[in-house]
């Protein structure tokens, strides 16, 4: 499960981020609220935990641009202890849950498989669709017609954040960013051999979806008979 964590207070996010990866999330962190609305758009995460007050843009804000853009990735929104008003307009933005500052990890841990429960039993098929394509990002499964592919997980997160970007060239830097997270291993060769094994299996299951390299800039999806960029 990919973890998204909103907080200005490194200590505090690379603290929490080290707990998660100990109980087996991916946890990726971004420090301000442009960057961190910047991730959440991807729409590659499973859970958001965003804090309230952020540099550059705050909490409830990014909140609201999260559900504005259809993005229906649970959030739990960290408050400061006894702000109710914050709780209040926290939930009516559409937060899932709260947290009040300072918090016990497994307090947070709870909530995040309380969470993912919860996900489970309404999102399963939440199927995403490109072209003559379907990717179900929960089952990692790649369907065009009655052929389908079983995705590894980089693969599939590949072809999520291009479909979710509708056409739009994505850039080298942004895959691994998403993929790998902002100070995570990830190298330009790494995307290539990615790319290269998504075409591969979008042949395989016969699909006139492919991944086009735009060279210089990045790479994006395209529908045999579409006018290349």
């Amino acid at each position: 499960m990919r973890i998204l964590m909103i907080e200005d207070e490194k200590y505090l996010a690379e603290a929490i981020a080290n707990v998660l990866k100990k109980n087996n999330y991916i946890a990726d962190l971004a420090h301000d609220g442009e960057y961190g609305l910047d991730c959440a758009l991807s729409a590659i995460y499973d859970i958001i935990i965003l804090d309230i007050m952020l540099p550059k843009k705050d909490g409830l804000s990014v909140l609201k641009e999260i559900r504005k853009n259809g993005i229906s990735t649970p959030v739990i929104l960290l408050t400061a202890k006894g702000e109710t008003d914050d709780k209040v307009k926290g939930l009516d933005a559409g937060a899932d849950d709260y947290l009040a500052k300072p918090f016990k990890t497994e307090e947070l841990l709870a909530r995040l498989r309380a969470l993912s429960r919860r996900k489970d039993n309404f999102v399963l098929e939440n199927i995403l669709t490109y072209g003559d394509i379907d990717l179900n990002p929960h089952t990692i499964e790649l369907y065009c017609g009655k052929k389908s592919y079983k995705l590894t997980l980089k693969e599939c997160q590949l072809l999520e954040l291009l479909i979710n970007m509708k056409g739009m060239i994505v850039s080298k830097n942004t895959i691994i960013e998403k993929l790998w997270g902002y100070d995570g291993k990830g190298e330009d060769n790494h995307v290539e051999v990615y790319v290269s094994f998504l075409r591969k299996k979008l042949s395989h299951i016969g699909s006139k979806t492919s991944i086009q390299t735009v060279r210089g800039v990045g790479y994006t999806l395209k529908l045999k008979g579409e006018q290349s960029v």
